[in-house]
């Protein structure tokens, strides 16, 4: 499955499921009566339902994790890593795990949430996808630190993981950059790693200390806190 199969199945569950939020909603008409009573949609049943169906699809498609992990291990080993930060820690994931870089959009909570991981789900270009904290994945310290005075913007990632997309927050994006692969082959041989979870390595990038995660264990992780 690749990121464009990935997203096309959010757009699939997105038409199969009402999505009157849209429509009749707060991002449609606002015609809908129940509006008066919910005032927005995020707090009405039916938008809750929703979103538990969007997540038992995740669990429905475990019967694709022998397939994608096939054609992971078939691609040619990549040098294009995204950096990005969350708290202090400057991490960097395979751009073939990634559909896009988008702006924060507004997460909404779910009750009865299935995982500590599980921030809700957000709203991507009218479908519903399920938004997961990397900082409680990897077992983080999320307190945001940067310097007076910077222009930082804070951006959501879509990974293509094993059911569908998801989100992740990220407090800041500094850019896809490529790396010799034998400066991988290093930082994986480094030992360095034993410690982190989902961690292949750690290099040194611009100055930085930089944590090379393991995509397939972090995309594993991502499909656990779903299911």
């Amino acid at each position: 499955m690749n990121a464009a199969d990935a997203f096309s199945l959010t757009h699939e569950d997105a038409q199969a499921i009402d999505d009157c939020w849209n429509r009749i909603g707060i991002h449609g008409d606002k015609s809908c009566p129940l509006l008066i009573e919910h005032i927005h949609c995020r707090n009405c049943a039916v938008y809750s339902a929703a979103a538990t169906r969007l997540l038992d699809r995740y669990a429905l498609r475990q019967e694709d994790r022998a397939e994608f992990s096939v054609a992971v291990e078939s691609e040619v080993k990549t040098r294009s890593l995204l950096m990005f930060r969350l708290g202090e820690e400057w991490l960097g994931l395979a751009t073939r795990s990634l559909v896009e870089v988008a702006p924060l959009q507004a997460i909404h909570s779910l009750p009865h949430q299935r995982s500590r991981a599980l921030l809700g789900v957000a709203n991507v270009r009218g479908a519903l996808v399920a938004c997961l904290s990397l900082v409680e994945l990897l077992g983080l310290d999320g307190a945001s630190s940067v310097a007076s005075g910077a222009r930082v913007m804070p951006r959501m990632l879509i990974i293509a993981a094993v059911g569908g997309p998801v989100v992740v927050p990220v407090d800041e994006v500094d850019g896809i950059h490529a790396i010799d692969e034998r400066t991988l082959d290093a930082a994986s041989r480094s030992g360095t790693q034993a410690s982190a979870k989902y961690t292949r390595g750690v290099l040194q990038f611009k100055g930085r200390s930089l944590r090379w995660l393991d995509e397939e264990q972090l995309l594993s992780a991502v499909t656990r806190s779903l299911t």
